[in-house]
């Protein structure tokens, strides 16, 4: 265990892009060092020395980093079917473990990591920067303060229309071949399947290595709505969804459209929650991402831009019917409503606010570093950050019945306080 001078050393497992970048802001927090990188692709192995030293220690077999005593945390950037096996190997081998998510690829993978890290006693952290962001941090406060009123419903989407952004990754050239790629460790516990490159490097496409959008992307919507929200999840599930652009072969839809109810807790009223991802839309970048809370006072827009809050409190009622209305009620309204809203000269001075609110993060501000530098600060307090295997499972979870209610068509029903599916 490192102490709070100590730098801390960690090791990288599965260094691709996320995970590059992964390792590279946690390098500058300082006070870290990377000792070791496991990929099944030579070629990023190499690569891994240039960037960070000819010293690493380098292997295809994760196995052989867990073994090493010197190593205090690893982070596992690893396709999704193998998060929870390394990361549970990884707890059981006392190492700290900053996993991406989502942090399961299949729903018994969730109590498996709770107790692993129930019983191992370290330190485990999901990789959805969006529980670190300021913006989702200001709406709960908001919330709290009952800006909105009775929360009823949230809509939240996030779209692309790049190449990059639909997991068409560009391919290594001619040396990602048989002799340099583990192809069988690649497959793991997943069908038995020939060599394949588009299968390794865009397998985001494809339901035997990945969770689809909804593990890639619906599972950050439902991190920041539960930081937002303060919730422990739905109840219930619908989707649907298809190919309806990217034709290239994939089996995990461009676009999935899903509905969750969340039931009425002690921590936040009913509401239904909204989701949208469409991996070809044509709408401009500012609208490709947004979360909106509606309640019974106001609105508030939630990008990670800002936080943009509209109220509008609702008119009292009074009490009138067909009847009992008649002139002296209606000249009653009218004359609340002159007093609200006097008669003004046309100036600008005279025009009324409209009841918005805008909240911008302080300049500077990533949420991808700020959740590493969450999870470093977390191995040396010793004080395990919340977006633990707990809350993990509980966003992983109904990203994963969402992916059950497209493959049966159905609606899937989810309990929340025992995370499970019913």
């Amino acid at each position: 265990m490192a102490s709070p001078n100590d730098k801390i050393r960690f090791a990288l497992i599965g260094a691709g892009g996320m995970g590059t970048g992964d390792a590279t802001d946690c390098l500058g927090l300082g006070g870290t060092e990377i000792a070791a990188v496991g990929d099944i692709y030579e070629g990023r192995l190499e690569r891994a020395k240039e960037r960070w030293g000819t010293q690493l220690f380098t292997t295809r077999d994760y196995r052989e980093i867990l073994a090493k005593k010197d190593i205090d945390a690893v982070i596992v950037a690893t396709p999704d079917h193998w998060h929870a096996q390394i990361a549970h190997h990884a707890l059981m081998a006392g190492k700290d473990v900053y996993v991406e998510k989502p942090m399961v690829h299949k729903f018994p993978e969730c109590k498996m990591l709770m107790d692993a890290q129930a019983k191992s006693g370290r330190i485990l952290q999901v990789g959805s920067q969006y529980a670190s962001a300021m913006v989702f941090l200001k709406a709960r406060q908001l919330i709290q303060q009952g800006a909105l009123g009775e929360l009823n419903l949230v809509e939240a989407w996030l779209d692309r229309n790049t190449a990059l952004g639909a997991w068409q990754y560009s391919l290594p050239g001619p040396d990602a071949t048989p002799e340099r790629i583990d192809w069988d460790r690649f497959l793991g516990n997943a069908p038995k399947h020939p060599f394949d490159p588009i299968r390794l490097f865009r397998w985001r496409n494809y339901r035997d290595y990945g969770t689809g959008v909804s593990g890639d992307l619906f599972v950050h919507l439902l991190t920041g709505l539960h930081v937002a929200t303060n919730s422990l999840g739905p109840s219930r599930i619908y989707a649907t969804g298809g190919v309806r652009y990217w034709k290239d072969g994939r089996d995990a839809y461009d676009v999935v459209l899903a509905l969750m109810d969340y039931p009425k807790t002690e921590r936040h009223s009913e509401f239904t929650f909204a989701l949208r991802v469409n991996l070809a839309s044509g709408a401009a970048p500012p609208e490709r991402f947004g979360l909106k809370f509606v309640g019974s006072e106001g609105t508030m827009e939630v990008t990670m831009n800002g936080v943009t809050l509209d109220r509008k409190p609702r008119e009292a009622e009074p009490g009138t019917t067909i009847d009992n209305f008649d002139m002296a009620t209606q000249k009653k309204i009218l004359d609340a409503y002159r007093q609200k809203y006097p008669s003004q000269r046309a100036t600008p001075d005279a025009m009324r606010p409209d009841g918005s609110d805008r909240f911008t993060p302080p300049r500077g501000h990533n949420a991808h570093v700020d959740h590493l530098q969450n999870w470093v600060s977390a191995l040396r307090s010793r004080k395990p950050f919340f977006e633990d295997a707990t809350f993990g499972s509980r966003t992983a979870g109904p990203s994963l019945a969402v992916n059950l209610s497209l493959e049966t068509q159905r609606a899937i029903h989810w309990d929340p306080n025992n995370i499970r599916l019913i």
